[in-house]
């Protein structure tokens, strides 16, 4: 038998990882990609953003014909069994509601060129009642004769580990109006179900609502969970207390656990806040914004960790932010990737630049995105480089290169023995033995 004829439509992060995998699956993928740019590189096997393990997947699959880009939804609709939905739903420009226009475009776009019995399966993140409004607009647009359905599969992508997530997911949710659905599904997904971590992935089958929600729902838990350590962190301080120490005990609490208990300068990238405010949003439009008026709590609290880090970093400089030269370690949301949409790191670091402090960064990864997001700071090439008479040393991004650095060159090269640890990873003791003033964000 044939392999499933898949495509992706939407080759940002999500698209371009999600077709390299299914084509490592053994599937013929055709990826739709609207952007020149991102197009041109794909079809070198380039991919788009930094993700471990993903170039390398992409030149191998587009070198063996497996997979495939192109710009045309004609010739997706004429090639593809079953179509992923990969589009970003960024946070709308007029308010904290998602965007969900180019999932809107898509469906209008390709149903018109749909043939046979195709599956129209979205992954992207949406606010509830999405799905059932396009469901209707497949039905509405596709050609007669053509029995097209639609499903929703919501990803649960970690940045920077995008590619293992994909093949070895702790879960998979189905939206499906009917049993043929659930069953093609299960059927497309089987190499990944049989992949399971802890034998069989758990298959969460279940209506359209449920399926949109789920990924919401755990996105806001998350940040609640992270706003929640960073507030007790603030007590800590107040109380000369460690949130670390802290941390690692309720951690035990299996009711609790201690992942994303790690308190520092809060958390960003391109999901957690927008599904935050997108969550809250739609929750208002439904008329409960009420019970869910914590959402904008965890928020405000994010928000306020990094003038907090800002206001620290001036007190300890000891003067005035203007002409004060701070090495910044870190521009992207998190280590492993070079995503910086609302990155914690680079608010701050800009923050600190507008107040008119001369900032250097330095990130492993993301130099190139920061420095297209704020052209006007500096940037090294190195950990070191970028602490050269330095005032103030601040790590923001939790890169292993920046727990690894050798102190006594840092210390060779600053003006200033002043270190402020935004992610409470590294051995303040060590820098203190070197003669530094070390803190971190919840314990003095």
């Amino acid at each position: 038998m044939a392999p499933v004829r898949t495509t992706t439509i939407g080759c940002g992060y999500l698209g371009a990882t999600h077709a390299a995998c299914m084509a490592e699956l053994g599937y013929d993928v055709l990826g739709v990609e609207v952007d020149p740019d991102k197009l041109a590189m794909l079809r070198e096997g380039r991919a788009p953003v930094y993700e471990a393990g993903l170039d390398e997947m992409l030149a191998r699959h587009v070198a063996s014909g497996r997979l495939r880009f192109t710009d045309s939804y004609e010739e997706a609709g004429a090639f593809g069994e079953i179509h992923f939905l990969c589009l970003g739903t960024p946070q709308r420009s007029d308010g904290l509601g998602a965007d969900t226009s180019q999932v809107e475009y898509a469906v209008r776009t390709l149903a018109p060129h749909l043939t046979g019995s195709p599956l129209v399966v979205g992954k992207s993140t949406v606010p509830v009642g999405t799905a059932a409004r396009m469901a209707a607009l497949l039905t509405e647009l596709t050609p007669s004769g053509v029995e097209a359905e639609l499903a929703w599969n919501p990803e649960f992508l970690r940045e920077a580990h995008g590619v293992d997530d994909t093949l070895r997911p702790d879960r998979l949710v189905f939206g499906v109006r009917s049993d043929a659905a659930e069953k093609r599904l299960r059927e497309f997904y089987a190499p990944v179900i049989d992949l399971g971590v802890n034998g069989a992935t758990p298959v969460v089958v279940t209506d359209y609502a449920t399926a949109e929600l789920v990924k919401v729902t755990a996105n806001s838990f998350l940040a609640t969970k992270i706003s929640f350590i960073n507030a007790v962190a603030e007590v800590c301080e107040v109380a000369g207390a460690d949130v670390v120490a802290l941390a690692d005990a309720i951690g035990y609490d299996d009711r609790i656990g201690r992942k994303m208990l790690g308190a520092g300068v809060g958390f960003g990238g391109g999901c957690l806040p927008k599904d935050l405010r997108a969550f809250q949003h739609r929750a208002g439009e439904l008329g409960v914004e009420d019970v869910m008026s914590l959402l904008g709590e965890v928020d405000a609290i994010n928000a306020h960790q990094r003038e907090r880090t800002v206001q620290i970093a001036k007190g300890m400089l000891g003067r005035s932010l203007r002409g004060a030269r701070i090495a910044v370690w870190g521009a992207a949301f998190k280590p492993g990737t070079d995503d910086v949409r609302d990155s914690p790191a680079l608010a701050i670091a800009g923050q600190l630049h507008l107040r008119g402090a001369q900032v250097t960064v330095f990130d492993p990864k993301a130099g190139r995105t920061a420095r297209a997001a704020y052209p006007t700071m500096s940037y090294a090439e190195g950990a070191v480089e970028a602490c050269r008479d330095a005032d103030l040393v601040l790590h923001m991004t939790e890169w292993p290169e920046f727990r690894e650095v050798d102190v006594d060159r840092v210390t060779e090269v600053v003006a200033h023995r002043r270190l402020l640890d935004g992610r409470n990873v590294l051995d303040l003791q060590a820098w203190r033995n070197a003669g530094w003033t070390a803190r971190g964000l919840g314990r003095l």
